[in-house]
């Protein structure tokens, strides 16, 4: 076999069995910075953005409900005699401006405006909710961007290896050394390697389109190359993040808020078995009379009560359905509070699989691969070795890297997921 070869094939070994380094310097117009991408996440967002119109607009609702109701100005004509339609002819004929104010009974007002401000409160927190999916989403699609990019560096360094696999078996054969079939394996396996890459070519457009629609950017528009740090021990126990996700998680407080609402429903049902009031005052103008009578101005006072007659069959009943409609709301708080707890310990879970496989994978099975490959080489080299089992090693070694970032990649995942659950940074939450 050709010397030159040969160490081509070994230099190009090397670079393939070292695990690459996820830090590996890149030209800064090629790097896609994961903060800068949250942070347009977080302001480019056309579906966050409305619900920050949401928000904002449901503030304005507090100030509406605490305001009394709209007071009635009236106009009216009194005692106008049909035979003449005269002011002058009859003395109690005026002209009479009135002025009616409601009064809801006291402290409805304020209950209405503390059940505006809780759902301006659960507006707000379904904002957060919002962003935090989106913030998750857009992590995730990260981290599968990165997984591609590294798929696509590993199946390019590979196919430059197996193109000298093609040069050494069709040298080989040339000069009696090899075989046909191992020529032809070497091409057939040469063109798996580019239909690869065209494959994952079109998922990385498939996740750049993903990432720039979050970004509210045209779906073709260029990205950098993603760069992702290795695993880290994860050292916070399940009780403190479940109570963390009790204080923190966005979609937790909005349910709390509705429980508070609903109390203050409550309330308010309770008040409207009491009746509202109306305070009014008329001003009534007379003419002189035509019989020489002067015709004297007169003022008008008046109350209105607005009586509950049929409280059993309304206002009795409309506490009732609040107090249902709050266990109704109480349980399902409950449900979704389990519902988090338990996505934390499978998220848990799965981030500590992830843990272990890539610890296993770097010291372990990896080196071992790029061992069994180097011997493969060198017994092929020799004529102890076929070239299918340097072809079977190449491909292992090929799939335990791609394994390697994928797994790397769902660590990250399941790291954004956890973060999602807790509605808190996973780092801040350590650190604590």
């Amino acid at each position: 076999m050709n010397k030159n070869n040969f160490l081509k094939l070994l230099i190009g070994l090397a670079l393939l069995a070292v695990v690459p380094n996820t830090l590996k310097a890149q030209s800064d117009d090629s790097i896609l910075i994961l903060d800068e991408l949250l942070e347009k996440i977080s302001t480019q967002n056309p579906a966050l953005q409305a619900s920050y119109s949401n928000w904002k607009a449901s503030e304005t609702r507090v100030s509406q409900e605490k305001a009394l109701p709209d007071p009635v100005i009236g106009l009216g004509l009194m005692n106008l005699p049909l035979n003449s339609f005269s002011f002058d002819q009859e003395p109690m004929t005026g002209k009479q401006l009135s002025f009616m104010q409601p009064f809801p009974y006291p402290g409805k007002l304020q209950l209405k405006a503390d059940i505006a401000k809780t759902e301006t409160e659960i507006s707000y927190n379904q904002y957060l909710e919002l962003e935090n999916q989106l913030i998750k989403k857009g992590k995730q699609t990260y981290y599968d961007l990165f997984y591609i990019d590294q798929a696509i560096s590993t199946v390019l360094k590979n196919q430059e290896l197996v193109k000298e696999f093609v040069n050494i078996t069709e040298t080989r054969y040339g000069v009696g050394r090899g075989l046909q079939q191992d020529v032809l394996r070497a091409q057939v396996e040469l063109s798996k390697l580019i239909d690869r890459e065209l494959k994952l070519l079109q998922n990385r457009e498939s996740l750049q389109a993903i990432i720039n629609a979050l970004v509210n950017e045209p779906a073709d528009k260029p990205l950098g190359k993603p760069i992702v740090s290795m695993s880290s021990d994860l050292s916070v126990q399940l009780d403190a993040m479940v109570q963390q996700a009790d204080s923190t998680n966005p979609m937790l407080e909005a349910w709390k808020n509705a429980i508070e609402r609903g109390e203050k429903q409550i309330d308010l049902a309770k008040k409207n078995r009491y009746p509202d009031f109306s305070f009014g005052i008329a001003y009534t103008q007379r003419d002189p009379l035509q019989n020489g009578m002067s015709g004297y101005d007169f003022v008008s006072a008046m109350v209105n009560v607005k009586v509950p007659l049929y409280r059993k069959q309304k206002q009795d009943q409309k506490v009732i359905q609040t107090q249902l409609g709050l266990t109704a709301v109480e349980q399902r708080y409950q449900n979704i509070e389990n519902s988090i707890e338990q996505s934390i310990q499978q998220t848990i879970t799965e981030i500590q699989k992830n843990q272990r496989l890539l610890d296993l994978y770097e010291t372990g099975i990896i080196p071992q691969a790029e061992e069994s490959l180097e011997s493969s080489l060198i017994g092929y080299q020799n004529d102890k070795v076929s070239f299918l089992s340097l072809l079977d090693s190449e491909l292992s070694l090929f799939n335990f890297q791609l394994d390697y970032y994928r797994f790397l990649a769902d660590y990250h995942k399941a790291t954004a997921e956890l973060e999602s659950l807790l509605g808190s940074d996973l780092q801040l939450l350590s650190n604590n």
